[in-house]
């Protein structure tokens, strides 16, 4: 691997190690642009949009848009557009919070997506999220938390008491046996109560004006690289933070030094493990509000909006499953794409994926262009397949999309995996997307 490969990785790893949740996620890359000259848009105020201008818009704190405004007619230029997703499955602490569990604090949860849930099972785990409080006057302000020290843990019973372990895999109920084990149970205190003193003391608040709170179970071990030559990373989320870092590594490289007259955006959306229904999700109002806006405050009009659309184009950024050499059966073998083999381009006839064929063809020219290998994924006939914000996108707009993603393993575990040379070569894929001046279509 090259420096610039290793370097990407290193800063992907980075990025998901300070993002536990999509909240901070969200947070991590609004700090980013801002320094890089980004501003900030209300949705409750008026857009006063110039060519050059460099902004950014936030939808409930877990969802957020950004993008640049190019110099040339929207209506001939259109829009380029990156999507990925925000939020990752796993678990999520319900209303109750804390309970009792023989002579122990354990900690209720909903499955939050779809995780393989015994991949939690005997980790380090802390709580990542937003808690709202209410001030004096009596507002309410959601604040970030993440608790970086071990916190939870869903211990396993001893093989001794369950037998079956290594035949019949390991399973959880998901209503009795995944509360997570908080701490001991304190005479003075009913275990709700010390976990509301937990997080206020964390807050720097009193108890009482904890009002209520999104909390995810986040693991604590940091990311790293794994391999003879280093060649794999390892990290939780990759699956979906690492395209995120990649649309917003290329969204900033892009305004630096962009040919493209329309406007580049990227749009990274909360709730797309639980299908995207939501007033945050993709399958909600956020970007076709926000391309409306936009093109309304750069002065087009009627049908031009439509033209616009037409020529535009979207990359739905997800991960792509990789070949695992002791699952083989789980394949097409004719479409087997591997870890450091370059972008994957996701297809589906039945339209999981929203590619069609000119959209495929545009994506391997762009990696042609850049000298970057390109794979194709189908997936196995008899088996279901996955979706991602892609249909939705193209359905919900009238636009024209690629699903598109580096390939990994592991994908929905507390620990995925993934190639440690194939996120640079994505980030120089949108890289060009975003600043090349029109699309071969």
């Amino acid at each position: 691997m090259t420096p610039d490969h290793l370097q990407s990785a290193q800063a992907l790893l980075d990025f998901i190690d300070v993002s536990p949740s999509p909240w901070h996620a969200v947070a991590v890359m609004r700090a980013r642009l801002e320094a890089e000259g980004f501003t900030p848009l209300d949705e409750r105020s008026v857009w006063a949009l110039e060519p050059g201008g460099r902004h950014y818009v936030i939808r409930d704190g877990s969802s957020i848009i950004a993008f640049i405004v190019g110099q040339g007619v929207l209506a001939e230029n259109g829009f380029r557009v990156i999507g990925a997703h925000t939020d990752s499955p796993g678990f999520r602490v319900k209303p109750s919070g804390a309970e009792t569990r023989g002579r122990h604090a354990g900690l209720g949860v909903e499955v939050y997506g779809g995780p393989i849930v015994a991949t939690f099972a005997d980790r380090d785990l802390t709580l990542a999220g937003r808690v709202m409080i209410r001030k004096a006057g009596g507002d309410i302000q959601p604040r970030l938390y993440h608790n970086p020290n071990p916190l939870l843990r869903l211990p396993n019973p001893a093989i001794h008491l369950n037998r079956a372990v290594n035949t019949d895999g390991l399973k959880f109920d998901a209503q009795e046996e995944l509360p997570l084990i908080l701490g001991t149970l304190r005479e003075e205190l009913p275990p709700r109560r010390q976990f509301l003193n937990h997080l206020a003391g964390a807050l720097d608040v009193e108890a009482d004006a904890v009002v209520a709170w999104e909390l995810a179970v986040a693991d604590t071990q940091r990311g790293s690289f794994f391999g003879l030559d280093q060649e794999f990373i390892a990290d939780s989320q990759l699956d979906n933070l690492a395209s995120c870092h990649a649309g917003l590594e290329s969204l900033l490289a892009a305004a630096h030094a962009s040919d493209f007259g329309g406007v580049a955006l990227c749009a990274f959306f909360d709730h797309e493990e639980i299908g995207s229904r939501s007033f945050k999700g993709a399958e909600g109002s956020f970007l076709p509000d926000a391309l409306a806006r936009i093109a309304e405050s750069l002065g087009t009009q009627g049908g031009d909006y439509q033209r616009a659309l037409a020529g535009s184009l979207v990359i739905s950024a997800d991960m792509a499953h990789a070949f695992h050499p002791n699952f083989a059966r789980y394949y097409d073998s004719a479409h087997q794409v591997d870890l450091n083999g370059g972008p994957v381009i996701k297809i589906n006839a039945n339209q999981r994926y929203a590619t069609d064929g000119i959209a495929e063809a545009v994506f391997e020219t762009l990696c042609r262009e850049v000298e970057v290998p390109c794979q194709k994924y189908v997936h196995r006939n008899d088996l279901p397949c996955g979706s991602t914000i892609g249909p939705i996108t193209a359905a919900r707009i009238g636009i024209r999309c690629v699903d598109a993603g580096n390939a990994m393993w592991s994908m929905h575990s507390v620990r995925e995996s993934a190639g440690a040379r194939d996120h640079a070569l994505m980030i120089s894929v949108m890289t060009h997307f975003l600043r090349r001046q029109r699309l071969p279509f």
